[in-house]
């Protein structure tokens, strides 16, 4: 009797599992490769069709991706369940609740990656492009859903939180048609202004990194104590030249107003003492030694 209870339990368990089979498992199989199929058909497309259009970004592509991605999955899984008879209402209801408690304790995680996606999709700077931000100018080397990445001038990877970017005022140097680049120098008082714009201005003929439509300018920006400030400014057609044609034209500049003997001051202070009284007799007011130059001719 035992054999033959046993027997008999081992043909029920083996049809069991052969209706399972037959009714949930591989229709489940056959959806999750449909699902996967399907992905990798829209996928494609996707990646096809964003990758003929320049008004889309390569981040913002791998995001579009990522999200079809996640949908698709997401999707499969409940689908597959269900067909495996498995309630997903109770499994779907404690995920939302996990994550509401997840959110509230990455709050800053968040917040970054929602302001990643926005970056992503306002595109206030690309991968490349020149910008100063938070006291940091440098190239944008990377962008994630997290952070920003900026290569500085001292070749450094400035790691700048997402939130914190789009909170703070952008300055980019690559959005322009023709960038501006300021080189500024100063001359002295006894010194002429026009003189000096000339000699400056030569260093800028025959340039093929200015831009035509813009010609270049020597002003006169400030009457400081000890110089008369002036600005060279000129045009890049690219403007990621930038730092090469600031530095280089610095030293330009330096060069040409020493050879044209155009006198380039340094902070100093000229002390003039009218009937100082109180300092007669001491050694203030005394000749050098060796008496004046006046008296040994």
């Amino acid at each position: 009797m035992a054999q033959g209870d046993f027997g008999g339990a081992l043909s029920l368990a083996g049809d069991a599992l052969l209706t399972f089979t037959l009714e949930s498992l591989i229709p489940a199989i056959l959806v999750g490769l449909a699902f996967w199929v399907g992905y990798r058909v829209v996928r494609g497309v996707l990646h096809r069709a964003l990758g003929r259009t320049h008004r889309i970004d390569a981040g913002v592509e791998q995001l579009i991706l990522r999200v079809v991605r996640i949908v698709f999955v997401a999707f499969a899984v409940v689908t597959v369940l269900s067909q495996l008879g498995i309630q997903v209402a109770p499994l779907i209801a404690g995920l939302g609740i996990a994550g509401l408690a997840i959110g509230f304790a990455a709050q800053d995680t968040v917040k970054n990656l929602i302001a990643g996606v926005t970056i992503l999709l306002d595109r206030p700077f690309r991968v490349g492009d020149n910008i100063e931000l938070q006291d940091t100018f440098g190239t944008v080397e990377e962008i994630t859903l997290r952070s920003t990445r900026v290569r500085t001038l001292d070749n450094q990877i400035a790691i700048l939180p997402n939130a914190k970017v789009i909170e703070e005022k952008i300055l980019n140097h690559s959005m322009h048609r023709a960038l501006r680049v300021v080189v500024p120098f100063g001359i002295a008082y006894k010194e002429s202004p026009q003189e000096a714009r000339e000699t400056v201005l030569a260093l800028t003929a025959d340039d093929a990194r200015l831009h035509p439509d813009y010609e270049p300018q020597v002003v006169v920006t400030a009457l400081n104590d000890s110089s008369v400030d002036m600005e060279l400014r000129v045009f890049l057609k690219d403007p990621g030249l930038e730092v090469p044609v600031r530095f280089e034209y610095q030293e330009k500049v330096f060069e040409a107003l020493k050879a044209a003997d155009i006198e380039i001051p340094f902070p100093h202070l000229q002390l003039f003492v009218d009937e100082a009284k109180a300092f007669e007799g001491t050694q203030l007011l005394q000749p050098p030694a060796g008496g004046s130059p006046q008296a040994e001719a």
